[in-house]
């Protein structure tokens, strides 16, 4: 079953409308939430009237900041620093805000329309401040002589670049219910969650409640993205309001509170030098960079300023290395993890010094490419940096190869000719490439019970969630693979905190590394259980038993032999075994893009002729679903690079508060993407081989996008910002006249 592009098992109920979002989940005497929001981005509250709502037909109840004063702000689920504490965000405001969008009160009606049309009469008063910026913190990392590096260089490159700000934006906005359960007393949280053994476990000591209490029921999910089912204020008002009126209590968003509650992303400005000698080998590269946090510190913590840290040198050797980030405070939406979080922004910057470092020396940017990579035999390749709580150390690679591949496949002297000549005939058309290194399969650990039952299905339980990406599917291909099984047999089980003690959700393209190998341990051991039963049952010596077929039988007496179903079936209960899958390290992807565009000398728009992604996961166990991830990923990187910005104003007034302001790529802006899917490196950390898929599709869209504009206008080194938007390419055009 590895290696198989079966179909997946999540697609029937989607297909044929049965699958239950958390829209789509009701429960009798449910009452509706609404979030009353400040319309000020900074200022003092000077009063919250709620007086009029109220008195209001439908209501139930209205609370403001001051009703929640004991509920503590939302804690960080990685990279907390003691600096950062001061500035996590309370559930509901109080004594000031300082966004658009803040919670400021909750209104609890019968219905959603009352709800919204009581939050009306909640009168807010702000009296509005200017905001001053804040830095909360500085992260520094360094190894190597980079000063020294930087005196012998034979050029130096100074750059300054900027990725704006935007984010992820699923099809299906955020959703809670809130359920007290009459019969066990438990609370339960219906809605997606990426975390939810996390989220069950941070409501329940900030409402304190007993942890086995908080129950999470996982429903359908309309993609998440990072940003997506992360523990946020409104999750906590819907389990607070709901214990406190007994009742279950449904808070659905609409887009305008997506685009300005939902975390944004990316938004980060970069000082870089680099030491460069006379043969395009960079010796050292010395960078600064200021990462907009937005108004508070939620989860993440500091997670995306520590990954464009510690990713940034990419594949590259980079002897030397210097990083400096300034996690600053703003009066804008607060900011988290978006899919590739840190690494698009680092791989544009770093893509952005290796073509510089072209240019400087007079060589083709594949021939420096190939000059600073690293070599196989430096595998594993200690990068003397660390983040998300463990060491950096690439685990596997040949970064040489994915580059040969793609520009094999691309044949890309020829190519590179052809684009001449049509440039010469007047068309402005480019190529672009770029290199990346991702990072997947975050431990400590992951749980996996299995049980086999008498009629011959297979049920494994998982402390993972869904966010999309085919859990069901690719856990079930794991375990089948084993047992020698139709994975349509096999029911995975995922989301629901009380089937399991803990787990570590979907993030960080770790499920297919941590829960699938948990679970390749845990089919080993069930076989193990049934090995000791059938014993006894066929009469014979446990060590002259083999498991064949999906059965143990007598080695050398195919007629001897027991199924698993037969062997539970005849003990009278279903066979049970569960495994820990731990890791102190994570496991390292990689890959190339390369993209061909046509840039309309009036509109400055631009279209992607050609889109080509190599990538290497170690070992692929459903290729169809790789290439679903990589061709979501790219429409998304694509849409980062060339369209998404959320724009504020000088008074921190948003300026993007729905689809007719935030343009996002449609069918006819996204390309079909060619893949070439590698498993030249498996990785030696898990005992599959394997490495996350989720996000190398994402993670250098921005740099190839911006070689490839900048030679199709004829501006080397002029692409200096993503987005790459159609005015700023006029712009561009116009200055080069």
């Amino acid at each position: 079953m590895i290696g198989e592009s079966v179909r997946r098992l999540e697609d029937g109920p989607l297909l044929r409308g049965r699958a239950r979002f958390v829209a789509d989940v009701s429960f009798p005497d449910e009452v509706h939430l609404r979030v009353v929001r400040s319309e000020i981005a900074y200022g003092e509250i000077v009063e919250v009237d709620v007086s009029e709502a109220l008195q209001a037909d439908g209501v139930v109840g209205v609370w403001t900041g001051e009703d929640l004063a004991s509920v503590p702000p939302i804690d960080f689920r990685q990279i907390g620093y003691d600096e950062l504490l001061p500035y996590r965000q309370p559930v509901l405001a109080r004594g000031s805000v300082r966004y658009v969008g803040e919670p400021v009160a909750v209104v609890v009606a019968e219905d959603a329309y009352m709800a919204e049309d009581i939050a009306e009469l909640v009168i807010v008063d702000i009296e509005p401040r200017e905001f001053e910026p804040v830095e909360a913190m500085v992260l520094h990392s360094e190894y190597g002589s980079v000063d020294q590096a930087f005196s012998e260089a034979d050029h130096v490159l100074e750059l300054e670049l900027t990725v704006g700000r935007h984010s992820g934006i699923p099809m299906e906005t955020r959703g809670l219910i809130a359920r007290p359960d009459p019969d066990s007393g438990n609370l339960e949280l219906h809605g997606a969650s990426k975390v939810p053994h996390y989220t069950c476990a941070a409501i329940s000591i900030m409402l304190n409640l007993d942890p086995r209490s908080v129950v999470g029921r996982e429903c359908a999910v309309g993609g998440g993205f990072g940003i997506r089912g992360e523990l946020y204020p409104e999750d906590v008002l819907v389990a607070w309001a709901a214990l406190r009126l007994n009742r279950p209590v449904k808070w659905i968003e609409d887009r305008r509170e997506h685009l300005i509650a939902a975390n944004h992303s990316r938004d980060q400005r970069h000082r870089i030098r680099a030491a460069v000698s006379g043969d395009g080998t960079i010796t050292a590269v010395d960078d600064e960079f200021w990462y907009d946090q937005g108004a508070y510190v939620r989860t993440h913590g500091a997670t995306v300023p520590s990954l464009t840290a510690a990713m940034l040198p990419g594949p590259y050797v980079f002897p030397a290395y210097r990083s400096r980030g300034h996690i600053c405070l703003s009066d804008k939406t607060p900011a988290g993890t978006y899919r590739a979080p840190g690494r698009f922004e680092a791989t544009f910057i770093c893509e952005r010094v290796v073509e510089a470092a072209a240019r400087s020396t007079g060589l083709d940017p594949v021939s420096v490419r190939r000059r600073n990579l690293i070599a196989p035999d430096a595998m594993p390749f200690d990068r003397r940096l660390a983040v998300l709580g463990t060491s950096v150390v690439l685990d596997s690679g040949d970064y040489p190869r994915i580059l040969e591949r793609l520009v094999e496949h691309i044949d890309y002297e020829r190519l590179e000719r052809e684009l001449t000549q049509r440039r010469l005939a007047g068309e402005l058309v480019g190529l672009g490439l770029g290199m990346f290194v991702e990072k997947s399969g975050l431990g400590p650990y992951d749980d996996v019970q299995i049980s086999v039952h008498g009629d011959g299905t297979v049920e494994v339980v998982t402390g993972a969630a869904s966010v999309g990406q085919g859990i069901e599917t690719v856990i079930a291909q794991i375990c089948a693979n084993d047992l020698d099984m139709d994975y349509r047999d096999i029911e995975v089980v995922h989301g629901q905190t009380d089937r399991i003690a803990r787990g570590m959700g979907a993030f960080a393209s770790r499920v297919t590394v941590m829960t699938g190998s948990a679970t390749h341990l845990a089919a080993d051991a069930i076989k193990e259980v049934a090995l000791d039963l059938a014993a006894d049952m066929l009469e014979a010596n446990a060590e002259d038993l083999e498991y064949r077929g999906g059965a143990i039988g007598v080695r050398g007496q195919p007629d001897r032999a027991l199924t698993l179903a037969e062997i539970a079936a005849a003990s009278g209960e279903p066979l049970r075994a569960e495994a820990s899958f731990t890791t102190d390290h994570m496991t390292y992807p990689y890959g190339a893009h390369a993209v061909v565009v046509n840039v309309d000398p009036h509109t400055g728009e631009v279209e992607i002729e050609r889109y080509v992604v190599a990538y290497d996961v170690g070992r692929a166990i459903n290729p169809m679903l790789i290439e679903g991830q990589i061709q979501g990923g790219a429409a998304q990187g694509i849409g980062g690079a060339l369209l998404e910005e959320f724009l504020y104003d000088s008074a921190g007034q948003p300026l993007v508060t729905s689809f007719m302001d935030y343009l996002m790529p449609t069918a006819s802006e996204t390309p079909a993407v060619e893949m070439l899917l590698s498993e030249d490196a498996p990785s030696p950390l898990n005992p599959l081989g394997v490495k996350g898929a989720g996000e190398g599709g994402t993670n250098a869209c921005g740099a190839a996008l911006a070689t490839a504009i900048e030679q199709a206008i004829g501006r080397p080194g002029a692409v200096t910002e993503l987005p790459v938007t159609p005015s700023m390419i006029k712009a561009l055009m116009k200055s080069a006249l």
